[in-house]
């Protein structure tokens, strides 16, 4: 499972393993990595983390006992596979839901704004999902409200530009 606070303490210099638990965080220095040195980065760390809001583990992925083998599937495909190359570009994918066959997701940071994000939402990630989990047969991308009224709006400026344009 991808942990945006595991992430920020692994680029520490040092830290060799993270364990999350439900109330406490263990950290494994590497042999040569001293503790006095080490200490202030991980303290920072884990309270910038914190005061960011952000959860220790995303929660749209988290399993639910609620969720079905096939939803658990592509949560786990999610945490493991995509999520980490996503974010690696500086985006993220949040699991809005599965319905007859429709993985529905929604592209942030980067990844929602890139050119590509269509490609990399049907090549990319409606592809692996596919292959590991038979039971998906397409991904959609989710846009709320405000970003659809954005969308709505720069078509209308493209469309106003254009008639400008043509004689």
């Amino acid at each position: 499972m991808t942990s945006p606070l595991a992430k920020r303490l692994f680029r520490i210099d040092g830290v060799k393993e993270v364990f999350l638990g439900p109330d406490f965080i263990t950290i494994t220095k590497q042999e040569d990595a001293e503790w006095p040195l080490l200490k202030p980065d991980v303290y920072s760390s884990i309270m910038d983390h914190y005061s960011s809001g952000q959860p220790p583990v995303p929660a749209d992925t988290m399993i639910q006992p609620e969720d079905s083998e096939v939803v658990a599937m592509i949560k786990e495909l999610l945490d493991t596979r995509i999520r980490p190359t996503i974010q690696d570009d500086g985006g993220d994918v949040e699991y809005m839901g599965f319905e007859n066959g429709v993985v529905k997701l929604k592209l942030k940071g980067a990844c929602r704004t890139c050119d590509s994000s269509v490609v990399t939402l049907k090549n990319g990630i409606e592809n692996m999902l596919m292959h590991y989990v038979p039971e998906v047969t397409t991904v959609e991308q989710v846009f709320d409200e405000m970003e659809t009224i954005s969308n709505n709006e720069f078509q209308k400026l493209e469309k106003a530009l254009k008639d400008q344009m043509s004689p």
